[in-house]
């Protein structure tokens, strides 16, 4: 009886106990329901002041979210602030990582729709796409992982046979060292030289060196860069011996010599490629470390070729900042107040064997002129790459008609000067040089002007930065693909379409970018009903048809991944049904179609690429062991920017995500 008696008391007195504490949580919680009010709205003030019309940041921004079972969340930061209400992107950012306006992804939402289309057929039991890129994927990583060697990779001191490296050593100086410059070539040579001729081995510093010009050199080798696996061990090798914790007596100009050496052959070779804009701000503050943003005539005496090798690295490291910041969209992080190193002097490599040597004048042509020229572009470049990636950029229209003029006055005075260059007796820039400048040019120009195409569509005040984007798109096509014009490829194939077409990186990305948006001005003219597509010098239309095959034969070269040729063939079929009036469901059924018949061409070529992955014949094997006796593994791979853009959103249960279809 004791027990309900005590349960009765209790009962009489819980509810003024309550009644007390919930008069006390509510009293609390409106205590804090004030004080997140107050600092929510102090909050919004700083926002407010961090985002108004005075400050330099976009004053009115919003993110656009484009969700799909086939393409996947992405957020378009974009700008509304423009005129007419047009909706300008600013960057795409996407899970843990935001580009900025000269990063390649912008340019994806023109094909959103396309993409799109295609999904409500992806689950028919009837389709065969999603077997066929899971078989795409899976050839791919397997080619991947028999060209990696395992991590870490010792260097060693073995080399293909001498007629071999003669010819790869020769495609390096004749392309890359001609417009960046990094070696002394008499000096290089002459080691090279007592490299096979003398008893002693040459020095780790000069082998990794080396290899690396090797490896460069081996990319464009031949047309199906039979060498691409020995071309990613050296790779390897150097960044292995670069990785060494031990390395502070290294530091000076030929430890920046390989640093840039390896930048390069990362993003030619693919290795590690779409993070090298973070190896090269490394390399930057190394040297700013040893104090090559000083200029030579600051510092302790030194000779002229040291003072000249200080001022070529420097401006090297620049002209690599640049290039990169454009490649990942991040800021260029210097201006011209961080450094007061003069550009090189106008002097060849033996010149500055002499005692006393003196500079040429401007107009003779020299092995450095067209650094001394590209280095007076530079100015009008940073201010391009400045306001399209910084963080403070006021991205006005105004503005980028300004940086326009400024380029353009500045490429006016390159193309003069290195005109005068080609009229010369004595020597004169070569083919790749000459059009491997004009390349980098133009593709400033249509990064400045990518931002606006999109928006020419509805407002026309934008119109000329569309025709800016087709014009020279056009011309970045028509050096890249000269054979185009002409419905076939032929066997001299240059050297500046050879790296468009075998390498990674800067060449292929923008050759690549290039014909894309060009095939999008065919597809806007099919929907304005234009009928002047073959009145370009080279047909617009004959454009996307010939850049699918181009792609293809870049995957014929070694490339895995087949989302650039799946894409043109998709905007050709696009293309082709439009101009017919064909329905939108028979077009996506077309479109599925035309994928499965694009992955049907790529695993015969991609199962062949994984059946021939040794060292190409009559080469010594790596350490004097042929390549099949290495235990290869697979390395860790960068998620490749298109395969992150779509990855884990392919929602078809546990079949594969969208990683397995654009690879």
């Amino acid at each position: 009886m004791g027990a309900p008696s005590m349960l009765s008391s209790s009962s009489t007195t819980t509810p003024g106990v309550v009644s007390s504490q919930s008069s006390f949580e509510m009293d609390a919680m409106r205590a804090r329901i004030a004080e997140l009010e107050d600092k929510l709205s102090r909050t919004g003030s700083t926002t407010s002041s961090v985002f108004s019309p005075s400050a330099s940041t976009p004053t009115s921004t919003h993110t656009v979210q484009t969700v799909s079972s086939f393409a996947c969340t992405v957020d378009v930061i974009q700008d509304t602030r423009m005129p007419g209400g047009a909706a300008i992107s600013r960057g795409i950012a996407h899970k843990n990582r935001v580009f900025g306006q000269s990063h390649w992804m912008n340019g994806f939402v023109m094909y959103r729709d396309i993409i799109e289309m295609m999904e409500p057929h992806l689950h028919m039991r009837s389709s065969n796409l999603v077997p066929k890129m899971q078989r795409v994927k899976s050839l791919a990583r397997m080619v991947k992982s028999h060209r990696s060697p395992t991590w870490p990779t010792p260097p060693t001191r073995d080399f293909p046979p001498r007629h071999v490296c003669d010819d790869l050593v020769a495609g390096y100086l004749r392309t890359i060292e001609t417009m960046y410059r990094v070696l002394h070539v008499p000096s290089f040579k002459r080691t090279y030289e007592h490299m096979w001729t003398s008893d002693p081995e040459p020095n780790m510093a000069f082998t990794m060196m080396f290899k690396l010009v090797l490896a460069i050199g081996a990319m464009i080798y031949d047309d199906k860069v039979s060498m691409r696996a020995e071309a990613v061990r050296w790779v390897f090798e150097a960044q292995t011996w670069l990785s060494s914790p031990f390395f502070k007596s290294q530091l000076g100009v030929q430890y920046l010599q390989i640093s840039i050496l390896l930048l390069l052959a990362r993003e030619l070779v693919d290795v590690g490629s779409e993070l090298v804009w973070i190896s090269a701000g490394a390399v930057f503050r190394a040297a700013v470390y040893i104090g090559l943003h000083k200029d030579p005539s600051q510092l302790p005496r030194t000779t002229v070729l040291e003072a000249e090798m200080r001022r070529r690295i420097w401006n090297t490291i620049l002209e690599l900042s640049l290039q990169m910041s454009m490649e990942s969209g991040g800021p260029p992080f210097f201006s011209s107040d961080d450094y007061n190193t003069a550009p090189p002097g106008n002097f060849d490599d033996e010149q500055l064997l002499g005692l006393e040597p003196f500079a040429k004048a401007d107009d003779v042509y020299t092995q450095t002129s067209i650094s001394i020229a590209l280095r007076k572009t530079l100015p009008a470049r940073l201010a391009v790459l400045k306001f399209l990636n910084d963080i403070k950029s006021t991205g006005t229209y105004e503005e980028t008609l300004r940086i326009d003029s400024d380029l353009r006055t500045a490429h006016k005075l390159l193309r003069r000067t290195i005109q005068a260059y080609t009229t010369s007796t004595t020597s004169c820039p070569s083919q790749f040089t000459l059009q491997a400048v004009e390349f980098v040019m133009q593709r400033y120009i249509t990064c400045l002007h990518i931002p606006f195409f999109a928006s020419a569509l509805q407002d026309p005040v934008y119109a000329y930065s569309r025709k800016a984007t087709v014009d020279s798109s056009l011309k970045i096509w028509s050096m890249a693909c000269p054979a185009s014009s002409e419905n076939s490829y032929t066997s001299s194939e240059t050297d500046l379409a050879r790296m468009c077409r075998c390498t990674a990186g800067f060449f292929r990305m923008y050759t690549f970018h290039g014909a894309t948006f060009l095939a999008n001005e065919v597809r806007i003219r099919i929907q304005e009903d234009e009928d002047d597509l073959h009145a370009s010098p080279l047909p617009l239309r004959n454009i996307v048809g010939d850049a699918a095959d181009w792609y293809l034969r870049c995957i014929q070269a070694g490339e895995t991944g087949i989302k650039g040729y799946l894409l043109l063939r998709l905007i050709g079929v696009w293309i082709d049904a439009t101009k017919h009036n064909m329905s939108q469901s028979d077009l996506s059924a077309l479109l599925v179609e035309a994928s499965e018949q694009a992955a049907e061409v790529c695993i015969p070529i991609l199962e062949a690429l994984a059946g021939s992955q040794e060292p190409s014949s009559g080469t010594v094997g790596i350490g004097g062991i042929a390549m099949e006796d290495f235990n290869f593994q697979s390395s860790p791979e960068f998620t490749e920017d298109w395969d992150m853009l779509m990855s884990g959103t392919f929602n078809m249960d546990d079949i594969g995500s969208f990683d397995a279809f654009l690879s």
